[in-house]
């Protein structure tokens, strides 16, 4: 499977130059607050990484060329216990600790004018704790996943060079 790396990154830079001119990702002020209370403020950088990199994989799959989107991650929920949480509870075990988790996100797209393109206010979390993540954010990365793809479909439909 590795041969083929240099292959997909050559795919990659031959591909079309269609991505976000800025993705923008925020953390709502109460989430801010979760974070520094009870998850740790580490923990944004990986969200806020998973949800640009997931807006700038569909944005080019779809080939769309969009100046700026600006996202608010409004809430996440992890499916294991954080660092900080490990630290903050002795004999919390992150092995034997499963939770359903996700995440809430809200996003608006402008163009190189700033007018609005499309917004969107997106949530989804697990509901059956047997399909939860393996990993501390899996089902919140499912999340993001998800999202971009319902944001990118939506502002394909609304742009004429959309696909």
């Amino acid at each position: 499977m590795k041969r083929f790396a240099p292959l997909a990154a050559l795919a990659l830079m031959t591909a079309p130059a269609a991505i976000a001119g800025d993705i923008h990702v925020g953390l709502s002020p109460e989430f801010t607050e979760e974070l520094e209370d009870e998850y740790g403020m580490r923990e944004a950088d990986y969200l806020v990484e998973e949800v640009q990199e997931d807006l700038t994989r569909e944005l080019a799959k779809a080939g769309l060329d969009i100046a700026r989107i600006d996202v608010t991650i409004v809430d996440a929920m992890p499916n294991k216990p954080t660092f900080k949480q490990l630290g903050d509870t002795p004999g919390l075990d992150y092995g034997g600790s499963k939770s359903i988790g996700g995440m809430k996100l809200s996003a608006t797209a402008y163009d190189a004018a700033g007018n609005t393109l499309g917004e969107l206010t997106y949530d989804w979390y697990e509901t059956d704790i047997r399909n939860a993540g393996i990993s501390t954010w899996q089902d919140a990365k499912r999340a993001s996943d998800k999202f971009a793809r319902k944001f990118v479909k939506q502002l394909s439909a609304g742009s004429p060079s959309g696909s």
